[in-house]
């Protein structure tokens, strides 16, 4: 495990760090990102800020994320995100924005409601999972900026600044939603993927391209633009690929290893049609 103060390795089991004397046990700031390390994820999947204490547990296809609380501190998610809490957490759901700012999230595929878990009267747990099998990364962000695929957004510190952005008109046409999430601010950032996460860091000047359906989540200062996958509208289609991204470093890049979208796609021929009739199951009960 990583000191959250200065970052330095611990010893497994410790609470005390022999570099800067930080104690886990103590309320400690969230932590800066290591020397060259952009997205600061702990390796172990633990960690600790102000008022919170988490850990990343079934890891990475059937992620749950353990939020514990110290008293009268809160964390906000996703409708729906909540698996399991303490009895003492108390829970509140409301349109975060008014009602402008749920008509935005409704519109990026979000739900139009945040739920607030607060720890009442004593340290309480809570826990969080994504609705599909995946990964879950839990972010220590230090004053920065993230886009989060809107899908990919799970929960974060109350204190984080989250908004809806405009992701660009071509990416209607892959069928990727409108808009992405823009996070800002210090403290815990939980992201979630459909099946495993994938780390790609890029250096100044290199450019990189990925499936808009595979993305969840980069750094703000990293440049990105939308196009085809391929010259001409007939070819982009025939690929399978339609809509990119296409980023230039520096920067880092979070990426899901599956595509919710194109599964949805290959099992749909499966299932029966509204009809009854197609390619689907068709049962008779008899009459």
């Amino acid at each position: 495990m990583n000191c959250p103060q200065c970052g330095a390795q611990m010893k497994p089991g410790s609470s005390f760090c022999g570099i800067c004397g930080n104690r886990l046990d103590a309320a400690a700031p969230a932590a800066a990102p290591l020397a060259g390390e952009r997205i600061h994820i702990d390796e172990d999947s633990r960690g600790q800020g102000r008022g919170y204490g988490y850990e990343v547990l079934h890891q990475p296809a059937f992620s749950l994320a353990v939020v514990r609380l110290e008293p009268e501190q809160s964390i906000q998610a996703e409708s729906g995100a909540m698996v399991s809490m303490s009895a003492n957490i108390e829970l509140q759901s409301q349109m975060k924005g008014g009602l402008f700012g749920a008509i935005k999230r409704a519109a990026g595929g979000e739900s139009a409601f945040v739920s607030t878990f607060t720890a009442r009267g004593g340290p309480g747990e809570v826990t969080l999972a994504p609705g599909a099998p995946g990964d879950i990364a839990a972010i220590e962000m230090n004053n920065q900026t993230f886009f989060v695929q809107s899908s990919s957004y799970l929960a974060g510190d109350a204190s984080l600044v989250v908004d809806t952005k405009w992701g660009g008109a071509k990416s209607f046409f892959g069928g990727e939603g409108l808009f992405v999430l823009q996070v800002q601010g210090q403290g815990l950032l939980l992201v979630s993927s459909f099946g495993a996460i994938h780390r790609k860091r890029l250096q100044p000047g290199e450019r990189y391209v990925v499936d808009t359906g595979h993305l969840v989540a980069w750094e703000g200062t990293t440049q990105y633009s939308l196009r085809k996958a391929a010259s001409g509208f007939f070819r982009s289609m025939v690929s399978g690929e339609g809509i990119v991204a296409e980023f230039s470093g520096p920067g880092e890049l979070l990426i899901q290893t599956r595509n919710l979208a194109a599964l949805a796609g290959l099992l749909k021929p499966f299932f029966p049609t509204q009809g009854g009739s197609g390619s689907g199951f068709n049962i008779n009960l008899g009459s």
